[in-house]
């Protein structure tokens, strides 16, 4: 067998493909290709595809679909259904499918990042990198390396890395172009030689690149995503004090960002986290450790996930008080149905929970999106869709703030007021200013601030602070 760190180094600029063109393969597709690289975006189902072909973006994320336009019309970028053309094409493969939640079980589903990898080994003819970028449990690439090499005609020919995604929904863009940090996990130089050329333009620009294992670049996503879980659930927890003792989280979490061990990023009370990789990340990585016979290690984990889950239910405590203790046949308009602004991903959506719970208490649920309402529509059939903003809470009894999108936070409060059947706000993201609420008749409340005004303000610069917290 030949030594593959002996054979020809990857050319400057390597041929890409990414297999598996969700939110995180299409960004990376048409993010590459913007960089010049010839790309090829690979997946099974024919309909994304084809959508995708047209200059079509399968979900909300601002700026991609110009970028897509440009990438298409620049011919650097082309979509396929065909893992023979993607093996005949490519130089290196980054794997970018999904890995979501097993049913009944908090393991992530690797079928598909299996099949992936199998798939693109099986068609090797050439000197080959397959990279994945899925977040998997720790052991995982070892694992698919054993996988890859039983597969391939000629296992001398390909290699397996691993280099974990670190997007933020609503500014995936600017996080693969302009990434905080890139890692690297190889198990050869060749492999980092290619990854280098891969990711040439942004390492030129001066992001910092970290060079491990393959091991630790798998525990680099999951440690990330726990440790920032664990400083949202962690304020929320300060909320909880706060309720019982009538102080104000919002003090509270502008005092503790002044600490730089402490910082202000992440330290944002309210409704808690959700989407398609907090949750069921720090799920998988209690289970994998588990496995390992480190689960207490991770025992905190399992306090932060009931933390988060039980601010959902207490926001709906605060819509039933607000309704005077009875949501029976209460209108309730709520703001939002995505985990997060600027997204129209509703995976397991803090709104939609809310909502949902509200409805289950026999509440008359409303509930309005700017992005998210087809999604919300199929997941949450049993849930009541406004046509507009105003729709949504004209005649409302209780309004529920449970996604801070920009057109929510600027509303004018007075002209909202004029809809409302009763001026009474429960601000699930303290994305409001009470102040102008107050002022304006409503009854505000939110999650760990007291039901009345405190007599100590913010000064002007902490709430500044505060804002940019959000």
């Amino acid at each position: 067998m030949t030594d593959i760190i002996d054979q020809p180094m990857a050319t400057p600029r390597p041929r890409l493909t990414v297999v598996g063109t969700g939110y995180l393969g299409a960004t990376h597709a048409v993010s590459m290709a913007s960089l010049g690289y010839e790309v090829l975006g690979v997946d099974v189902d024919q309909a994304k595809i084809d959508r995708l072909t047209r200059g079509e973006v399968p979900f909300h994320e601002p700026g991609l679909p110009e970028m897509l336009d440009e990438a298409l019309a620049s011919g650097n970028l082309r979509f396929t259904t065909s893992f023979d053309e993607a093996a005949e094409f490519g130089d290196v493969h980054f794997v970018c499918v999904g890995t979501p939640q097993l049913h009944g079980s908090h393991a992530a589903n690797l079928a598909y990042v299996e099949a992936a990898f199998t798939a693109i080994a099986q068609r090797v003819r050439k000197s080959t990198l397959i990279v994945g970028k899925s977040t998997v449990p720790v052991g995982t690439a070892e694992r698919l390396a054993d996988m890859v090499a039983a597969a391939a005609p000629d296992p001398d020919l390909v290699e397996v890395a691993w280099n974990p995604e670190f997007l933020r929904e609503g500014y995936a863009v600017q996080d693969t172009l302009h990434p905080d940090r890139l890692v690297f996990g190889v198990s050869s130089e060749r492999a980092e030689t290619s990854l280098r050329a891969a990711f040439e333009p942004v390492l030129e620009a001066g992001t910092p690149l970290v060079v491990a294992d393959m091991k630790t670049a798998e525990l680099v996503k999951v440690a990330a995503n726990s440790f920032l879980a664990t400083k949202i659930s962690y304020i929320n927890a300060m909320a909880e004090i706060c309720e019982v003792t009538g102080a104000d989280v919002n003090l509270l979490a502008s005092a503790l960002s002044y600490d730089d061990r402490i910082g202000a990023r992440f330290l944002k009370p309210g409704l808690g986290f959700g989407g398609g990789c907090l949750p069921k990340d720090i799920r998988a990585f209690m289970h994998r450790a588990e496995e390992l016979g480190v689960g207490h290690a991770v025992e905190f984990l399992h306090e932060v996930d009931e933390i988060n889950a039980r601010r959902r239910r207490r926001t709906v405590d605060l819509v039933r008080e607000l309704a005077g203790g009875d949501l029976r046949g209460m209108r309730i308009a709520c703001l939002g149905a995505a985990f997060k602004p600027n997204s129209d991903d509703i995976r397991d959506a803090p709104a939609l929970d809310v909502a949902d719970m509200l409805r289950a208490q026999a509440a008359d649920v409303v509930v309005y999106d700017p992005e998210a309402m087809g999604n919300a529509r199929e997941a949450y059939p049993q849930l009541d869709y406004a046509p507009t903003f105003a729709e949504c809470v004209k005649g409302a009894d209780v309004v529920v703030l449970l996604t801070e999108w920009a057109r929510f936070r600027e509303a004018d409060p007075e002209m909202m007021g004029e809809l409302v059947r009763h001026r009474a706000m429960v601000d699930g993201r303290h994305a409001l200013d009470a102040d102008a609420y107050r002022s304006a008749g409503w009854e505000y409340r939110a999650l760990g601030r007291p039901a009345q005004p405190q007599t100590v303000r913010l000064v002007e610069d902490v709430k500044d602070q505060v804002a940019a917290m959000a």
